[in-house]
């Protein structure tokens, strides 16, 4: 459903689909979702982020590839940079020797790329998860 200024959109479920989605092809099904959105008052985000309970994921998004790749890197750099105050010269090696970049889909105009950031990397991050079943 859409709603004015909302500015969040869920797309279409699917209970099963490989990563890097090819085709208009997956196994399609009903969302039900419940969701929370959490204000940080006096932040700016230049893309969307994700959490979850095991990874930080950073998002690059564009009709490029290669430029939806740069984008989920730089965000991943900027990300580290926030949680731990890293500098480039550690959240380079670190961007490439501990994330996982995954594609996101491919199917259509817009590309996208997934950075998986593990929280297992932030040994001192106390577990201030959100949510718990």
């Amino acid at each position: 459903m859409f709603h004015p200024g909302g500015l969040f959109y869920t797309g279409d479920a699917h209970a099963a689909q490989g990563d890097g989605e090819i085709s208009g092809t997956a196994i399609e099904t009903a969302n039900t979702a419940i969701l929370q959105f959490i204000l940080h008052k006096g932040k700016t985000l230049s893309a969307p982020r994700v959490e979850t309970a095991t990874h930080y994921i950073a998002i690059g998004l564009d009709p490029d590839l290669d430029n939806a790749m740069q984008m989920a890197y730089d965000q991943t750099v900027e990300w580290l940079a926030e949680l731990k105050g890293f500098d480039s010269a550690t959240t380079t090696p670190l961007a490439s020797i501990g994330i996982d970049y995954r594609i996101t889909q491919i199917v259509d105009g817009t590309k996208g790329v997934h950075a998986m950031i593990p929280k297992k990397l932030f040994v001192d991050r106390p577990d201030d998860y959100w949510y718990r079943p």
